[in-house]
């Protein structure tokens, strides 16, 4: 039975995707493929790559999104989204999509030609920085003659990737969209955020039925996209959504074995990942 894993996007709320994941290894669920967008794409990198939950967390807990080494310079945006590029390394060691210890599918939005990229072989963590790159505040990342930005852009919850290779997808969504009041728009960045998450819902949405297992947290407009002060409160809302779909699952999610896992990726999913 393959289990596929969906991410979406959503900036800083993707620690809500750990904390789906801890609940899942509590089940027994373990992907054969993961597919993800933006911070989905990049704790989906991690987990491929054989981190734990808790390494990932590390991972979001020392990430200075807004260090003055991190301004970018020349480029069209407040953050060099490629100055990260060594902090994640240090994660990824070996940046190769065939290093991942299961098959990964990354988006990323090419500014040039205003298509879909789909990334999932060769060099690993510049595709995963360009679908990270949220336009408006992280530079585009140039790649191969593309020039990319945040992978949501065109395709925020990438559950069509997985379909034709597994037979069951469980899908984690972080993005909020609930009715909003006009004293909730004060500034520009709330304006764009909401616009942002307005163009990405309407193609969103529709795929939420291909999921066999849906995972939507609450409360996650109470949080920004770029604030790291909540991301313990973000990991416990992702666990509880998590747990509260997994109790109310109706059998339609097999459950996987780690000794199946093993077995079927190759690792052991207590492997340290540091040494």
């Amino acid at each position: 039975m393959k289990t596929g894993l969906v991410l979406s996007g959503g900036g800083v709320r993707g620690v809500a995707h750990i904390g789906a994941i801890k609940a899942l290894e509590e089940y027994n669920i373990y992907p054969s493929h993961i597919s993800g967008t933006s911070a989905g794409a990049v704790v989906g990198a991690l987990y491929a790559g054989g981190c734990t939950w808790e390494q990932i967390l590390d991972f979001f807990k020392s990430t200075q999104i807004f260090s003055f080494t991190n301004y970018a310079r020349s480029k069209p945006g407040f953050v060099d989204t490629e100055k990260f590029y060594d902090h994640l390394k240090s994660y990824l060691p070996k940046d190769s999509f065939a290093s991942l210890k299961t098959p990964l599918f990354v988006t990323a939005t090419n500014l040039l030609d205003g298509t879909l990229k789909v990334f999932q072989k060769g060099e690993l963590i510049k595709p995963i920085l360009a679908s990270a790159a949220v336009p408006g505040l992280f530079a585009p990342v140039s790649f191969k003659g593309g020039y990319y930005i945040d992978g949501g852009t065109l395709n925020n919850f990438p559950v069509d990737l997985l379909k034709i290779h597994c037979d069951q997808i469980v899908g984690v969504y972080v993005n909020p969209f609930e009715k909003m009041n006009i004293a909730d728009l004060k500034h520009a960045h709330n304006v764009l955020e909401r616009a942002y998450h307005i163009m990405v819902a309407n193609e969103t949405i529709l795929k939420f039925e291909d999921c066999d297992l849906l995972i939507r947290p609450e409360r996650m407009a109470e949080f920004s996209m770029f604030s790291l002060k909540n991301i313990d409160i973000l990991l416990e809302l992702g666990y509880s959504a998590a747990i509260t779909a997994l109790k109310s699952n109706d059998q339609r999610i097999k459950l996987t074995s780690e000794a199946e896992f093993e077995a079927m990726n190759g690792f052991c999913i207590n492997e340290p990942k540091f040494s």
